[in-house]
């Protein structure tokens, strides 16, 4: 972990604000569009749903062995919606939404070139 989120000087917006149990939202902190994904973490041998957490931006579980056959190996898969059973052993992950409409191109025309009327004076 950072030094800087350990102290508390980082800059970035955790989106806290932000509501789970809707798909998108805007995070009132920053205003960025926010996705909130739900995982889930499987054991690879078994299919033994276990708990998950994220640390330093990965989902992971939070044993080291399967508690039904030991194994090491896991797998994340990513639900559509959370229910009342997976609420347990899901992690929620908050992602920011990247829309086009962040960037634009601007392109400016010459008056003398574009404009052939001759300016007159109003009496």
């Amino acid at each position: 972990m950072k030094w800087s989120k350990i102290l508390g000087f980082h800059k970035e917006c955790t989106h806290d604000k932000v509501s789970p149990d809707k798909d998108y939202s805007y995070c009132p902190d920053c205003g960025a569009l926010i996705e909130n994904q739900w995982f889930l973490v499987r054991c690879k041998s078994c299919g033994l749903k276990q708990v998950a957490t994220i640390k330093d931006g990965e989902i992971i579980p939070v044993d080291k062995f399967c508690r039904n056959c030991g194994g090491k190996d896991y797998t994340v898969e990513r639900l559509e919606k959370i229910d009342c059973i997976n609420i347990n052993y899901a992690v929620l992950l908050k992602a920011i939404v990247k829309t086009e409409a962040e960037e634009y191109y601007q392109s400016w025309a010459d008056v003398i070139q574009t404009s052939n009327l001759t300016q007159k004076l109003l009496r």
